[in-house]
């Protein structure tokens, strides 16, 4: 970091943790890894209080931050989905004593992460290569993930800034392609009334389709939580390896429809928490075959990359992104 002044103060803020890393807008990888921080935030009454306390534990200072948060931003004010925080920004600012601040949601720093990516940082999934883009060239991503919900977003590159789209893609409907995913969304049909690709892909959705896979067996399976099923599934219990077989296979069907609705052809960057927990399963799975299969579009969509992200904090990453493209925006230009 060059100096002080320089420093972005970037968060990513979910229902659980709190992460926040300094960056500097002058440097072409401005993410600063050593400087990253991780808070539970019942600790803390107020996102201002946990950011306070991040600073004044580094000796830091920032003028200015990027906070992206897992809830809906709405002018000032942003809600956190799965924690009672209510956070606003000219309030945080004030209290933090900065000139500037954005709330972005977290998808948006999802989709900005993209820009900043490296080979490194990504997994192939499927036979579709990907290589980063010259500033310059124009591009169009999309960002799946599913985590406690199911998040969609996309990226376009137009003369070298960056355009994320915050979209609510993973309330789009389910729509089943096997006769048993047809039995499947019967069954949830009865639960739920409406049934979302967020019902299926994500983790209490893993759990709904283990429960859903047991009925179709004439099983009890009990209450369980998202990592119980993976845990049977490593012990090889049937019903639970095949609740991830049909997991991979609507995701990537999922993922090659958003593709499709978002004309992604640069390619689909798979994100959230699941995915590098089930990174062995995605790889060995059915879901590049889904993904591809799209009747008339199927061989375009062969040749559209699929990578699952492995960077250890893509939320901050984009945070960092989206400073950066503030910093380099012509002058009179808006995010």
């Amino acid at each position: 970091m060059s100096s002080p002044a320089e420093h972005v103060l970037v968060a990513d803020i979910g229902g659980t943790n709190a992460r926040f890393a300094l960056a500097d807008t002058s440097a072409a990888t401005p993410l600063d890894p050593g400087s990253i921080g991780e808070y539970p935030v019942a600790r803390f009454p107020s996102l201002a209080d946990a950011a306070a306390c991040y600073l004044q534990e580094r000796g830091a200072t920032a003028r200015s931050g990027v906070f992206a948060v897992a809830g809906r931003v709405d002018g000032d004010e942003a809600r956190i989905t799965n924690h009672p925080w209510v956070i606003s920004r000219s309030r945080t600012a004030a209290q933090l004593g900065m000139s500037r601040l954005h709330l972005i949601n977290d998808f948006v720093a999802q989709a900005m992460s993209v820009a900043l990516l490296r080979p490194a940082d990504v997994v192939q999934i499927g036979g579709a290569t990907w290589q980063p883009a010259a500033p310059s060239a124009p591009r169009n991503y999309c960002v799946i993930g599913p985590g406690t919900g199911l998040g969609v977003g996309g990226l376009l590159v137009r003369d070298g800034r960056c355009y994320p789209l915050a979209t609510e893609g993973g309330h789009a409907s389910f729509a089943p392609t096997t006769p048993e995913q047809i039995r499947i969304l019967e069954i949830l049909t009865q639960q739920f009334g409406r049934v979302s690709n967020e019902r299926l892909i994500c983790g209490p959705g893993l759990v709904n389709l283990h429960r859903t896979l047991s009925e179709i067996a004439d099983l009890d399976p009990g209450q369980l939580q998202p990592p119980q099923v993976s845990e049977r599934a490593a012990a090889g219990d049937p019903v639970a390896l095949r609740a991830i077989e049909v997991f991979m296979d609507i995701f990537g069907a999922v993922a090659g429809d958003a593709v499709l609705v978002q004309g992604a052809w640069d390619g689909v960057f798979l994100t959230g928490g699941l995915v590098p927990r089930l990174l062995g399963p995605l790889q060995h799975s059915g879901f590049r075959s889904h993904f591809e299969n799209k009747g008339r579009f199927t061989a375009t969509l062969s040749q559209v990359p699929s990578l699952a992200i492995v960077h250890p904090c893509p939320g901050l990453l984009g945070a960092a992104a989206y400073a950066l493209d503030l910093e380099q925006a012509p002058t009179g230009a808006s995010a």
